[in-house]
């Protein structure tokens, strides 16, 4: 009996309002359609981040009295101008350079014999010759190899002509009716909750913060980060500017990690052009600054209203979450893990709300 006991009371403390079984089922049911569907359900989540974007141009629209209807179709219109510049403009740019740049590969292993050379005769006792041909032949190989796969990768994947009708037809009308018919689907949803759900309200009042605030905020980054990258490496001259500052604006959607995984293409291309020279030096520096400026100025200031995460929970964050949906577990990582806190906050019977309670009858 005290075992029914000890259950009878754990249950009474972490279940005691109604609705904390009910969003339990909900995270449950929208985590098995997310594990079974995501592959499917992927122009509906881009349509969802475009949405987010858009409604802050739309509230701003709306706070200067323009009628949501037209706020509503402005803001579509800008979207849908915004493809068309980049299906025109840009992508051609960035498909002329990968190519440019995957011929090129395979010359990185002379680079890197002029460098790894270099280093045989200071340290002989270190580096022998039949280590550096080793080198040399594998690095060569995998240029090789890894110049085929991206050509071949980004061919099915981004030009696959079911793809690519999907995501032109689906996620337009995702947006445009997202935006359109927002309050009727939130009452729509409000509907199919319980009357009284306190718990449910404050998860959701802190995660529309939140997640609005996260995916504006990265996008800005993105687009300050890779303009001010493409400026910087087209000052220095650099080849392949383009192309590297859509990789390096993009890195930014995985914390700590993509910075350092993107510094690989931008060394490869700075010692292919340059050489082992000062040169190599000042890019590698420059593009260390912006890095830094990136992390330690840009991102305070965009996400200044972003609950404070540890650096260990991000990184802990997106690991787990990128394995189980991939880019977008990735990209959802630190909202994910923000949704997480917030229900541990709101949650009967947490030591966040225990100690709410303390505080208040203080």
């Amino acid at each position: 009996m005290k075992f029914f006991d000890i259950i009878n009371q754990w249950a009474n403390r972490y279940f005691s309002q109604p609705d904390a079984i009910y969003l339990v089922a909900v995270l449950v049911v929208a985590m098995v359609l997310l594990m079974a569907f995501g592959g499917a359900l992927a122009p509906v989540l881009t349509g969802l981040v475009i949405a987010f974007l858009l409604q802050g141009i739309v509230g701003s629209l709306e706070r200067r009295r323009v009628p949501r209807w037209a706020a509503v179709y402005l803001a579509f219109l800008l979207f849908l101008g915004t493809v068309l510049a980049l299906s025109l403009l840009v992508l051609p740019l960035l498909w002329r350079q990968l190519q440019s740049l995957v011929q090129v590969l395979p010359s990185l292993a002379q680079r890197l014999q002029e460098g790894v050379s270099n280093l045989a005769q200071r340290f002989p006792e270190y580096i022998t010759p039949e280590q550096i041909s080793a080198l040399l032949e594998q690095v060569s190989r995998e240029a090789a190899n890894v110049g085929g796969a991206v050509i071949e990768t980004a061919f099915t994947q981004v030009f696959s002509l079911l793809g690519l009708v999907l995501y032109l037809v689906l996620v337009p009308i995702t947006v445009f009716f997202l935006l359109k018919d927002k309050d009727r689907l939130i009452n729509a949803v409000r509907e199919a909750l319980p009357t009284e759900r306190p718990m449910i309200n404050a998860v959701a009042a802190e995660m529309n913060v939140q997640l609005g605030n996260y995916v504006r905020g990265k996008a800005l980054e993105i687009l300050i980060v890779g303009v001010v990258t493409f400026l910087a490496f087209l000052i220095l001259d650099l080849n392949y500017a383009a192309l590297l500052s859509v990789v390096v604006g993009f890195s930014v959607l995985i914390p700590f990690v993509g910075a350092a995984v993107v510094t690989l293409p931008v060394f490869a291309v700075a010692v292919l052009q340059f050489g082992w020279s000062a040169d190599l030096a000042i890019v590698m520096a420059v593009y260390g600054i912006l890095q830094f400026l990136d992390g330690n100025v840009l991102v305070p200031l965009l996400f200044s209203e972003a609950n404070d995460l540890h650096p260990v929970a991000i990184i802990i964050a997106i690991l787990a979450f990128g394995s189980i949906w991939g880019i977008w577990g990735v990209f959802f990582a630190i909202p994910l893990a923000t949704l997480i806190k917030a229900i541990f906050s709101a949650w009967p019977g947490s030591l966040a709300v225990a100690s709410t309670q303390q505080s208040d009858e203080n």
